[in-house]
């Protein structure tokens, strides 16, 4: 439901109503069918200190539902009941767009982690978590054997600048471009830091082949 609206919207950062003091809501396009004249009406709705408010936009008559939720948010915004959310003082995003992006990308529990683990859970092994490997030693490894001593790092094409994948950003260029590089230069800190205190380190790219991937720490753990 969320994605369908998302969609029809052209953005979830576009879905907001903007509630005065500073404060907003997320809005959904509801779509009403008349019992007997089988038209269609469109209504915006969304949730206030418990209620439900809502706002009449139109009658919609497309033959099928993906476009009339179009058809309704483009009247939601044509009528100024729809909007995006401003951005926070000190937001380092560029867009309403771009920070719901940076706010989408998890910090664990990634499709590629989650992936990985069930190959790794389904040939017997066990292992911990987001864990820090090191006692004291502030960095977190996405899959970690303390008895084997191996790190398993799933590290995200954009973020950690992959060299197959990594594409610039094109607005507030130098902001990113000096953020991914000190994303690297962490990265090959950990690494230097594990290795040194007796740890293993797998470093694995998020489009890389998770069965590959697993086979390589299959056998670092069991060897």
């Amino acid at each position: 439901m969320a994605t369908e609206q998302d969609r029809a919207a052209k953005g979830r950062h576009r879905r907001f109503v903007d509630l005065g003091d500073g404060r907003y809501a997320r809005a959904s396009v509801e779509l009403k069918v008349l019992p007997n004249t089988r038209r269609i009406r469109a209504y915006l709705r969304w949730s206030d200190k418990g209620k439900s408010p809502t706002k009449y936009l139109g009658q919609v008559d497309h033959d099928t539902r993906s476009k009339n939720l179009v058809e309704a948010w483009e009247i939601a915004w044509e009528k100024g009941y729809a909007c995006e959310q401003a951005l926070p003082d000190g937001s380092w995003a560029t867009s309403p767009n771009v920070r719901a992006s940076m706010r989408g990308n998890r910090g664990k529990d990634t499709k590629p982690e989650v992936r990985l683990r069930k190959l790794l859970h389904a040939r017997g092994l066990r292992y911990r978590v987001s864990t820090n490997p090191v006692p004291g030693l502030r960095r977190t490894a996405d899959v970690v054997f303390p008895g084997a001593l191996v790190a398993v790092f799933v590290d995200g094409c954009y973020w950690h600048g992959c060299p197959a994948h990594y594409r610039p950003s094109t607005a507030n260029s130098e902001f990113w471009e000096n953020k991914i590089r000190r994303n690297r230069e962490r990265d090959a800190e950990t690494t230097k830091l594990l290795e040194e205190a007796g740890w293993r380190v797998v470093r694995a790219w998020e489009h890389e082949d998770p069965s590959q991937v697993a086979t390589k720490v299959i056998e670092l753990v069991r060897g």
